[in-house]
């Protein structure tokens, strides 16, 4: 099951503290990735991985907000772009990312229980949530948006092309993603200057939610109900009323189907027009992790067809494989990535699907193994792509390798 040579990889990109998704590429800690490493870490060190949460949740931010990005101060500000020169900031970005912290704070603890570790961490998630369901419902319809595509976790998503193309792209910085990926794999650079001026405009507002680009993803609200049921059985480890979580799981679920659900799937939404984006992306299929979805059938059948060809092709197609526009090796735009494969693979255990469910465990610890634990990989030739030795590949290896 390669467990020795996962638990290396997270050993090799520990900085202490915390834990870097890849020592060149990406080196320092980010939100959502911190919260996949800790739900791998907690069978090898569960110690660790409490203090890979308690060290992203210190840098919180007042409002609730988490970052998805908390810097490392010894690492040289010229190794990543854009640095916390660039945030304004302190030692955090001013941006989120999708929030499965929740899930895996209960994880950790459930695989060595710590009161005193949920208590610290359970009125920061409650804070984090409210943030969430609260300044950003721009939409009205109880669904949190993001203002920016790196929030949703999926960079340069198809889904994301309509609303990027009202940002002017930035101009005169430097690439550093590009001295340690294939350009090929990468975001394209006009992309990257819309990510830029996006962010710089955030930035320049205060970090005020809103601006030009505000859009209701589903698979950053899926993950949103399942974090909040998550929280609700957290608060009952701590004695506390959970009935409120619940609810609110269920109201984000309920405005997931009423909203963005169309035609067998969950498109995203971009707020400044009102219409759904056209693109079918593995965003969509995220509301599996949600154990009552009414509509997992219909979602069961996309995901099985054509477009998807989940237990017919390496991991989780990023993006519709029948898209003229599909492209297997460029980051979000059509590879399979490990930690979505993971998020689906719970799903289709939720909803009875336990061969295919087996199937995918099976196909993504085989390609993880096989592609030195690349960061994502080609769904039809499971040949890897972006860095290698990636934390959250890692990380899902050891969680899927354990018994059932």
């Amino acid at each position: 099951m390669d467990v020795t040579r996962a638990t290396a990889v997270l050993d090799a990109n520990w900085l202490g503290t915390s834990t870097v998704p890849s020592r060149a590429l990406y080196p320092h800690q980010w939100s959502w990735d911190s919260a996949f490493i800790a739900i791998g870490l907690r069978h090898r060190s569960p110690a660790r991985a409490r203090r890979e949460l308690l060290t992203l949740f210190s840098a919180q931010w007042p409002d609730g907000r988490v970052p998805h990005i908390v810097f490392d101060p010894a690492t040289p500000p010229e190794a990543y772009f854009p640095g916390p020169g660039f945030w304004r900031a302190g030692r955090t970005s001013g941006i989120v990312q999708p929030p499965v912290h929740a899930r895996a704070v209960l994880a950790v603890h459930e695989a060595e229980p710590d009161r005193a570790f949920l208590a610290e961490l359970y009125p920061k998630l409650v804070a984090w949530h409210e943030y969430l369901r609260g300044k950003r419902d721009f939409g009205g319809h109880g669904l949190a948006a993001i203002v920016h595509p790196w929030e949703s976790g999926m960079d340069n998503s198809p889904a994301w092309d309509g609303p990027l193309s009202r940002v002017p792209p930035a101009a005169g910085f430097v690439r550093r993603d590009l001295e340690h990926g294939r350009a090929a794999d990468r975001p394209s650079d006009e992309d990257y200057g819309r990510y830029v001026r996006l962010a710089a405009d955030y930035r320049d507002s205060g970090y005020t939610d809103g601006g030009a680009f505000v859009v209701e993803d589903p698979g950053f609200n899926a993950l949103l109900a399942d974090a909040e049921l998550a929280l609700a059985e957290i608060a009952e480890q701590l004695g506390l009323p959970s009935d409120a979580h619940r609810e609110a799981a269920a109201r984000v679920a309920k405005a997931l189907q009423e909203t963005l659900w169309h035609n067998g799937f969950f498109f995203a939404r971009d707020v400044r027009t009102g219409s759904l984006t056209p693109q079918y992306t593995c965003a969509g299929l995220l509301p599996l992790v949600l154990p009552d979805l009414a509509v997992a059938p219909a979602l069961l059948a996309t995901a099985t067809g054509p477009r998807f060809g989940l237990g017919r092709v390496h991991g989780v197609p990023s993006y519709d494989l029948t898209a003229p526009d599909f492209d297997p090796g460029r980051y979000w735009r059509g590879p399979s990535w490990f930690n979505i494969g993971w998020l689906v693979r719970q799903g289709l255990l939720h909803h009875g699907e336990h061969a295919l469910a087996e199937r995918l465990r099976a196909d993504l610890l085989e390609t993880a193994a096989a592609t030195d634990f690349a960061e994502y990989c080609d769904p039809l030739t499971g040949t890897g792509h972006g860095t290698r030795s990636f934390s959250w590949t890692a990380a899902v290896t050891l969680d899927l390798a354990q018994p059932a």
